[in-house]
């Protein structure tokens, strides 16, 4: 009984350290067999796959006996430099003039030997004998020997040596043998060239250069060496130059200045070489690793482009293609990231000079830093909707199999957001350079905002100008802990300036929570504030609205402040002229900052002069309130009265208490009604190593309140003098049902679209309009308008999500309630247009071809269906296959193109006029 309890309590590390005990017994026989079979016993093309068996059992034994069991001694001393010998006396025998199997196989062999060895010994856990670095010194010299018939040229005769292809010497006996020639021997071959340059990565990192070359030929040498991995790049098949790209690792920096020229065809090839993997997953990665770990390394990031200026000018080159291609490849930009953020500021840092050299060399590099601050690509729905369910199934951990099964390779494209947000938490800016990293860094990110808010290309909700300043500002104000005083007082004016550029609401809310936070920490600068009310921007007269804002949480402000009650009567002051201001906007605004400033003078106490002077302001405030308090029975102006009082920025939000990571990065892009693709939760940073240990600001929110409110409908308003009627969110805007609960009150919206016309006695025609190869939802919905008012019968659509989208309903204001629409996906339009056909349809392209019909000449059936092509790539060549007719519109312009929607309309209308003029000649005859 107590033998069985015994072997029930053993753990499952007991038994492997059982079996490994009983396998260390006969280590020493299974090494004599192995170097046996690969020291000369290995010769048919059969035993090339029984060599690679051998060779991984071998490694696996070195890996055994590197804990102290005494066996890695016999390995070091025997198996190793003997198969090191054995394989280099190997490749050294002269190549005969026909190649036999035999020989050609057998070095083969030995060079994956000499390959596994260097591997095995490159990992570490072993120490090497003098047995071994003096085999090791002799296979060094091998691969440096220089050719005797242009040694003037250092060209290294036995670097990137290839195999020759073995003749059978009776072909007729052995057909299978024949087979596996004809088949494998080109992959053979690579891997021969592959397994070289695995020795010489190893050989350079620990031998170095050979004794036998000179001092003054060292230079000369190793770029001979680089010269060859660089040919090599074009021997070797996509996914073997792994190998050549780490030994580019060391030897790049060595040659840089005398080698220029070199190193910056080796970078750019090696760059080529992996952009053309982009399509092969399983290789690219790795590639892209082993480029980034290349090209992106210490010694060359610190270059400056006087020391080296073709080098640093051709990265430069690389950066900016390598994040155009990220844009359209997930996790590109983040794995750069993770390396620089590594390689500037590692894990294990300390104080030394190792550490501010490492340091160092971000600022010749800050625009990698400033680009993933603002990173972030617009996706299309397809590709989001893929994200979004590998980030649900992430957030699952352990509770999916997925993921304790496949390792997490952070694809995601947040991650450089995250990665370099934790770079700048660590940052300490008590030491210097880090501090001038900060500080560089804020006024690049102020330029970039600015230089979005000078362009004169409008942009829109959750465009990518919308996101990119959005970004900046969540940035800044994760840094704003971390600055000084001094460079706080330069930076205000910037801060201020923004405050009067038109932004989006989210950024808005950020710029005023930045002012709100500077005041408090320090208030002696309040007098600069006040300033801003006294600036005239006539293009922004409705931006007073954001410095209005801030004065709604001036009882945050007060207490630091001295002379309150003066602040309070300024304060006061500013606040009524707005109150009289000719913008409704802003007197809404001016109402709320009154109202609350308001309140905080009651209980103050105050000298009797003062006390007077709050008496006299008593009447005016109080007549201001009661108009506001009267909006009540005011339609619109009740409904936006309410609604900025509820709004959360100026009830549940507290600009101190909640300020917090949470708070800035998920929380606020929820509320602002940002695209849920700029959330960045909270565990996606706890994710990161030692990420809350370095917070200036708390992770999450101490309270939960702002986190359990749902985005508004409030919009604030920055319009400027080229909108002609600046009028606040509802006014004169037309009537959207759907928002407004008009389906609870109009029955007739209950019924599908053809029912509601028909009862307004509105008739369809026949013409159905298929844009489901269209992207933009502000085409789509001014299309949908255009069909809709010339009765078409249908409109087919890729996905009726496109309904819910703001832009489209700011352009189809209502139509698609009262016309039919399909949703068809692209891949599905085949089969739909030939069903189409078979009703009857004539398929109708809109597009230019050498035998289109010019639409003033052409008649259209009655039974048209309009098929419309993308606004960039047009209708694809396997649709135009289906097409009856292509129709094109006549031209007389230069650019040849008109908007898909322009073009569409077009044909609408001519459709449109060619039937009611059937329509009407029919009815004139029937009522002759």
């Amino acid at each position: 009984n107590w033998s069985l309890f015994f072997h029930l309590c053993l753990t499952e590390d007991d038994v492997i350290f059982a079996i490994e005990r009983a396998f260390l017994k006969l280590v020493h026989p299974v090494q004599d067999f192995i170097l046996r079979r690969l020291c000369g016993e290995l010769q048919e093309l059969f035993d090339i796959e029984r060599a690679e068996l051998y060779l991984s059992v071998l490694r696996q034994l070195a890996v055994m006996c590197s804990s102290p069991s005494g066996c890695s001694k016999n390995i070091q001393q025997y198996a190793f430099p003997k198969l090191i010998k054995y394989s280099l006396s190997c490749l050294l025998e002269p190549t005969q003039q026909i190649p036999s199997v035999a020989n050609q196989v057998s070095k083969a062999v030995c060079m994956a030997s000499l390959a596994a060895v260097s591997g095995v010994l490159q990992q570490g856990g072993i120490g090497m004998r003098s047995e071994t670095v003096s085999a090791l010194k002799s296979l060094n010299d091998y691969f440096y020997t220089l050719r005797t018939s242009s040694q003037s040229q250092s060209s290294l005769a036995n670097i990137n040596k290839c195999l020759m292809k073995p003749q059978l010497l009776d072909s007729s006996s052995d057909l299978e043998a024949q087979g596996l020639l004809q088949q494998d021997w080109g992959r053979i071959a690579a891997n021969f060239l592959r397994d070289q340059w695995i020795c010489l990565n190893f050989l350079i990192r620990t031998v170095g250069i050979p004794e036998f070359v000179e001092i003054s030929k060292v230079s000369e040498t190793l770029g001979a060496a680089l010269s060859h991995s660089v040919e090599a790049l074009s021997l070797l098949p996509s996914d073997l130059v792994l190998p050549v790209l780490n030994f580019m690792n060391t030897t790049l920096p060595q040659l840089v200045h005398d080698e220029e020229d070199l190193c910056v065809q080796a970078v750019t090839l090696s760059w080529e070489l992996v952009q053309g993997l982009s399509t092969n997953a399983h290789d690219f990665w790795p590639a892209l690793k082993g480029f980034i770990s290349m090209a992106f390394q210490h010694k060359l990031l610190k270059l400056t482009h006087h020391q080296a200026p073709t080098l640093t000018t051709a990265l430069k080159k690389i950066f900016t293609e390598l994040l155009e291609l990220s844009q359209s490849k997930s996790g590109v930009f983040g794995m750069l990231l993770q390396h620089c953020c590594q390689t500037w500021l590692p894990n294990e840092q300390g104080c030394s000079e190792q550490a501010v050299a490492a340091f160092s060399s971000v600022f010749n590099n800050l625009d990698i830093v400033t680009e993933a601050c603002v990173y972030g690509p617009v996706f299309r729905r397809d590709q989001r909707l893929v994200q979004d369910v590998q980030i649900y199934v992430e957030q699952l951990g352990e509770k999916c199999a997925a993921n304790v099964a496949v390792a997490n390779d952070n694809r995601d494209d947040q991650l450089p957001r995250t990665c370099v947000l934790n770079f700048l938490c660590h940052l300490d800016p008590s030491i210097q350079q880090h501090q001038r990293l900060i500080e560089e860094l804020v006024i690049e990110l102020l330029r970039k905002d600015s230089l979005i808010s000078k362009s004169k290309v409008r942009y829109y909700s959750n465009s990518l100008q919308h996101r990119v300043k959005n970004r900046a500002w969540q940035t800044l104000l994760l840094l704003l802990p971390k600055l000084r005083e001094e460079f706080v007082a330069t930076l205000l004016n910037h801060v201020f300036e923004a405050g009067f550029c038109s932004n989006q609401a989210s950024v808005k809310y950020l710029i005023e929570w930045m002012m709100i936070l500077i005041l408090v920490k320090y208030p002696h600068h309040i007098d600069r504030f006040w300033t801003c009310f006294n600036l005239d921007h006539e293009k922004t007269k409705t931006s007073i609205c954001t410095f209005l804002s801030v004065l709604v949480h001036f009882s945050i402000i007060i207490p630091h402040v001295e002379n309150k009650v003066g602040q309070l009567r300024k304060a006061l002051d500013i606040i009524l002229q707005s109150c009289f201001n000719h913008n409704f906007s802003v007197r809404l605004y001016a109402l709320l900052a009154l109202k609350r400033v308001w309140s905080l003078t009651e209980g103050l106490t105050v000298e009797k002069e003062e006390a007077e002077a709050f008496r006299g302001l008593s009447s005016v405030v109080t007549a201001c309130l009661n108009q506001a308090e009267a909006l009540q029975s005011t339609g619109n102006a009740n409904k936006n009265w309410l609604r900025i009082q509820g709004h959360f920025f100026f009830s549940a939000f507290h600009p101190i208490r909640d300020y917090s990571v949470e708070t800035i990065f998920y929380t606020f892009p929820s509320l602002s009604e940002l695209a849920d693709d700029e959330w960045i939760p909270p565990w996606k940073f706890e994710k990161l190593s030692f990420f809350s240990e370095s917070l200036s600001i708390p992770l999450r929110n101490s309270a939960p309140v702002l986190g359990q409110l749902q985005p508004g409908d409030w919009v604030q308003q920055d319009r400027s003098e080229q909108n002609k009627e600046e009028r606040w969110t509802e006014v004169q805007k037309k009537i959207t049902p759907w928002r407004l609960g008009v389906h609870e009150q109009e029955p007739e919206l209950k019924l599908v679209p053809a029912q509601r016309a028909a009862r307004l006695g509105k008739q369809h025609g026949t013409l159905l309009v298929v844009a489901s190869l269209i992207d933009k939802p502000t085409n789509l919905g001014g299309l949908c308008r255009t069909c809709e008012i010339f009765g078409a019968s249908g409109l087919v659509l890729d996905s009726l999500h496109h309904l819910s989208d703001k832009h489209f309903q700011s352009l189809s204001v209502s139509s698609e309630l009262w016309l039919p629409l399909l949703e068809v996906k692209p891949v599905e339009l085949t089969d739909f247009l030939q069903l189409k056909k078979s009703e009857g349809y004539c398929i109708v392209g809109v597009e230019q071809t050498a035998n289109s019909q010019n639409l003033q000449d052409f008649r259209f059936p009655e039974r048209t269906l309009l098929l419309l092509g993308n606004e960039r790539e047009g209708i694809p060549a396997n649709l135009l296959q289906m097409l009856d007719v292509c129709v094109e519109i006549p031209q007389q312009g230069i650019i040849r193109s008109l908007n898909v929607h322009v073009s569409a309309a077009l044909l609408i209308w001519e459709y449109t006029r060619q039937h009611l003029v059937t329509r009407s000649n029919k009815i004139d005859s029937q009522s002759s």
